[in-house]
């Protein structure tokens, strides 16, 4: 069952007696259980049926005589455990898992394990999946996270260019958490009939829309050595919101993909696009690029990018080069 299926039934208070909420991703770990607290008990409800735990500061001894009682004030008594991780899972867990064998029929055990996975060769596991809902939440690469904000804009009835998509991608990284703070901030601030746009972007979330890698990436596509030269010179100003790493390794993506397209026997844009992993908008960028930057040429970009990350870390480079030395020269040999 996916999120959205277990939100949906969460919504129409179609709930189950235990839930095991894993993985790497704290996003839909937090998203269920939260939605779980929202929709089980009202207000004046949860002072009598609601018990909030952390693992670390409780036992499974206390979990399961918690979950064997019965609702006070509700049909369903609700027990969220946070942080389970941190639970003393060897020497107690026998104990949760004939508990889970023998539910309370009126308990509704949320449990969030959150920065790693429930090992799955364990009995105890097999256990949840039989009873109720385990969820794994998996980190989401790289390349999907601008595909992931899309979805989110989508699901909400709302629109977000191509573009400004790739920003927040780019700058944000993979922490959905964060990602979502800040799609729910313009959602508020943009008008719900207008797309969201670079602008948008520069405005309320503070990335620079002239002044980013996307832009560095585009005018190195199209040969702008002027261009590439004043976001250069941005960067090394505001090396705190442009760190050198984020940018060699975005501009390894971006070439790696451009190395990509000239081997790709179907260029046909809805082809390309999936073969790409990005957004159809982007491939007259790619095109050009591979106008630009032949295979050769481009095996060596992804050269010099390999070993210019090297010099990020203090390998190769004389005493007094810093790091705006480094992208400078990086991008002059990207050009010629």
């Amino acid at each position: 069952m996916n999120v959205s299926a277990i939100l949906t039934d969460i919504k129409k208070r179609k709930f189950s007696p235990v839930y095991l909420l894993h993985g790497d991703e704290s996003y839909y770990i937090d998203l269920i259980a939260d939605a779980l607290e929202k929709q089980v008990l009202n207000d004046a409800q949860k002072g009598f049926d609601q018990t909030i735990l952390y693992g670390k500061d409780s036992s499974i001894v206390n979990i399961v005589n918690a979950a064997k009682r019965y609702p006070m004030m509700s049909d369903h008594q609700l027990i969220v455990i946070k942080e389970a991780q941190d639970l003393k899972w060897k020497s107690e867990e026998e104990l949760l898992l004939k508990y889970v064998e023998h539910l309370t029929p009126t308990t509704i055990l949320v449990i969030a394990y959150k920065y790693g996975k429930f090992d799955k060769r364990k009995k105890i596991y097999k256990a949840f999946e039989k009873a109720g809902v385990v969820v794994e939440s998996a980190k989401l690469y790289d390349n999907k996270v601008g595909e992931w904000v899309v979805d989110q804009f989508r699901n909400a009835d709302r629109t977000i260019h191509p573009q400004a998509a790739a920003m927040m991608a780019d700058y944000l990284g993979t922490d959905l958490s964060k990602i979502a703070n800040e799609i729910n901030k313009l959602m508020l601030n943009v008008p719900k009939e207008q797309e969201v746009q670079p602008v948008h972007i520069e405005q309320n979330i503070g990335i620079s829309k002239d002044f980013n890698v996307f832009e560095l990436q585009s005018a190195l596509a199209k040969r702008n050595a002027v261009k590439a030269i004043q976001i250069v010179d941005y960067f090394v100003a505001n090396p705190k919101s442009n760190p050198l790493p984020m940018v060699i390794g975005n501009l390894g993506t971006y070439f790696t993909k451009i190395l990509k397209y000239h081997y790709l026997p179907d260029k046909s844009p809805q082809v390309a696009a999936k073969q790409l992993g990005v957004h159809s908008f982007f491939l007259k960028e790619y095109e050009a690029a591979a106008r630009n930057f032949n295979r050769k040429k481009t095996f060596d970009i992804i050269h010099q990018l390999s070993a210019y990350d090297l010099k990020t870390k203090g390998m190769d480079i004389g005493p007094f080069t810093d790091s705006a030395d480094i992208l400078r020269e990086l991008v002059f040999k990207i050009l010629n």
